[in-house]
C-alpha cells in the first residue's frame, strides 16, 4: 500500500525531529552540523529546509517538543496534590527530575536561550513552563492561598530560580547534595509565599 504525501511528510518530520533531538542533547546545538542531522535522519538536506527552514528551525521544534513533555510531566505530578503547598513541592521535584535528563538540560536550559534568543525563548516558555506557573499562581491568588503579588513578575522569578537550581545541580561536584540544598531552599521560599 502506497503512503500518501502527508504520511511521507510526517515520517520525514519525525525522522528529523528524532535525529535532531538525539544529536542536540548529546553534543549541543553548535557542535551538530545540519549535514549530520540529515544523514542520521536518512533524508536530504532539502527536506530539512522544506520542513523546518534551517537547523535553527528544527532546533526550535525540538525545544518545543521537550517543553511540552516537561510541562505535561509537571502537570501530571501535581494533579493529585491535596493543597497548594504540595502542588508547589511536587512541581519543583518533577521539574528537577526532568532537568536531570541530558536532552532537557542541554536543549532547554543551555542551548535554547542562546540559539533562539532571549525574547523568543521567553515567548515559548510563556506557552509552556512559564504559562503553567502563571496559571498556578493566578489560581492561588484567586483562592486566597497566595499573598497578593504581581503574578507575571513572580512567575518569571520562580522560573528563573528553578532553572538556576537545575544548572547548579548540573555543574555541581556533588549533584545529589546540590539538589538536596536547592530543593530545601526553593521549598522554603515557595511555601513562604503562601498566605497565612
Amino acid at each position: 500500500m502506497r503512503r500518501t504525501q502527508e504520511e511521507r511528510s510526517q515520517s520525514t518530520r519525525a525522522a528529523l525531529m528524532a535525529a535532531g533531538r538525539e544529536l542536540f542533547a548529546e553534543r549541543g546545538y553548535q557542535a551538530v552540523p545540519a549535514d549530520e542531522i540529515v544523514r542520521a535522519a536518512g533524508v536530504t538536506r532539502g527536506a530539512l529546509y522544506h520542513h523546518y527552514g534551517d537547523k535553527q528551525g528544527l532546533f526550535r521544534a525540538v525545544f518545543e517538543q521537550v517543553e511540552l513533555e516537561v510541562t505535561a510531566e509537571v502537570e501530571a505530578a501535581t494533579k493529585d496534590a491535596p493543597d497548594l503547598a504540595t502542588v508547589l513541592l511536587y512541581a519543583l521535584k518533577a521539574f528537577l527530575d526532568a532537568c536531570e535528563r541530558p536532552e532537557c538540560r542541554q536543549i532547554s536550559l543551555l542551548d535554547a536561550p542562546a540559539v533562539l534568543g532571549w525574547a523568543a525563548w521567553r515567548e515559548l516558555e510563556a506557552e509552556h513552563g512559564l504559562g503553567l506557573i502563571v496559571r498556578l499562581l493566578e489560581d492561588a491568588v484567586e483562592q486566597g492561598l497566595l499573598k497578593p503579588v504581581p503574578v507575571a513578575a513572580l512567575a518569571q522569578l520562580i522560573l528563573s530560580a528553578v532553572n538556576e537550581a537545575a544548572l547548579m545541580i548540573t555543574y555541581a561536584e556533588n549533584p545529589a547534595q546540590a539538589r538536596s540544598d536547592a530543593e530545601q531552599v526553593l521549598a522554603m521560599w515557595l511555601i513562604g509565599l503562601l498566605a497565612e
